[in-house]
């Protein structure tokens, strides 16, 4: 997306780096399960140029064999930098075990094969697919006037067709897990680790404040209760948990990085055990209270710059509301102990679980 467009590029000395590089922009993309995400924070006096340049990419891009094999390595590099990392690869591991259905199962990166092997046909097939204004959004955030902003979106994208055939939906459904799953990954590294994972509900759901305020109490600060009983007790170096919510469904994770001679056995008992703990006793309304004060104050500093903004907007417009990101920070800050506790036995059964450990090689 990167490599020119039939109105903007390289020779013409008008390309999208070229455009961006001459204004002092940042810019790049970002990839997830259910979107992707370009980008780019630049003076409101050359919004127009960049908005003409977005428009005519999503549908006039260039697609070049020559720019596709310079771009497989810097993806397979990328790729690789990924393997090298323990814990991306147990969480990858975890993850494909947990869901069997969704496409989920698969790392937003993909395959080596595939990086490899992708043809421009099937790039050319995947951009005639998705590449519609009716499977966009476009966000403008900062000092502007917003009747010339959406001017300038209807000059550069009214002329776009909607899509000649439906945007793919996934219609594949999760079945029902049917006990608990566990993985182990053997590969070179000198410290352990475990993940523990339960599926629970997609990004608009309820119940996610609760389930993110409970990853909170869990983890978050040196009184909460995992790093007290892991790394406290030199059983852990770090220790976390959270929820990461997508469109169709979300993970409860919860994980350790091992200290060295830590047991992965006794780690994991320790941190079922506190889970089991939430589930049995429930949580204090001063826990709960000082994650909600932490929230509000990690929204307001990281609500700070256009950039913030606009990552946080298109994560929930991608999730399929953008109403969230206003209406999100009330949710969390109604979130009682009640809930908490509810949320734990609801959702974090030991048979709806999947189960890593790093478990590095020692040399021969």
């Amino acid at each position: 997306m990167f490599k020119g467009s039939v109105h903007f590029n390289d020779p013409a000395g008008n390309s999208v780096k070229q455009y961006l590089a001459a204004h002092g922009a940042v810019f790049n993309a970002t990839t997830s399960y259910d979107r992707t995400h370009y980008y780019a924070t630049l003076g409101t006096q050359s919004l127009e140029g960049y908005v003409a340049i977005e428009a005519d990419r999503m549908r006039n891009l260039w697609l070049h064999d020559a720019d596709k094999q310079a771009e497989m390595t810097v993806v397979r590099n990328e790729f690789e930098r990924g393997k090298n990392n323990p814990n991306n690869v147990l969480h990858e591991e975890v993850q494909a075990a947990a869901f069997m259905a969704y496409p989920y199962h698969h790392s937003v990166i993909g395959w080596k094969s595939d990086i490899e092997k992708v043809s421009v046909e099937q790039l050319r097939s995947f951009y005639d697919t998705f590449y519609w204004p009716n499977n966009a959004t476009v966000s403008i955030v900062g000092d502007i006037e917003p009747a010339v902003a959406l001017a300038l979106v209807m000059k550069y994208y009214g002329g776009i067709p909607r899509s000649p055939h439906p945007i793919p939906e996934v219609v594949t459904e999760e079945p029902e897990q049917t006990g608990a799953r566990r993985v182990t990954v053997n590969k070179p590294g000198q410290l352990g680790s475990v993940e523990i994972a339960y599926k629970v509900p997609s990004a608009l759901q309820a119940d996610l404040p609760a389930l993110e305020v409970l990853g909170e109490v869990l983890s978050n600060g040196k009184n909460s209760r995992l790093y007290r009983t892991l790394v406290d007790e030199d059983l852990a170096l770090e220790a976390g948990a959270g929820v990461e919510s997508l469109r169709a469904a979300g993970i409860f994770v919860v994980t350790a990085d091992l200290s060295p001679g830590a047991a992965h056995e006794k780690v994991e008992q320790i941190m079922l055990a506190q889970i089991e703990k939430i589930k049995s006793e429930g949580v204090s309304a001063d826990e709960v209270n000082q994650v909600i004060h932490q929230y509000r104050a990690e929204q307001a500093y990281g609500r700070d710059g256009t950039d913030a903004v606009i990552s946080d907007l298109n994560e929930w417009i991608s999730a399929g509301d953008w109403t969230q990101y206003i209406r999100y920070p009330d949710s969390i800050a109604r979130v009682t102990p009640a809930d908490v506790q509810r949320v734990a036995r609801q959702y974090l059964a030991v048979n709806q679980s999947t189960t890593g450990w790093y478990v590095p090689e020692t040399s021969k």
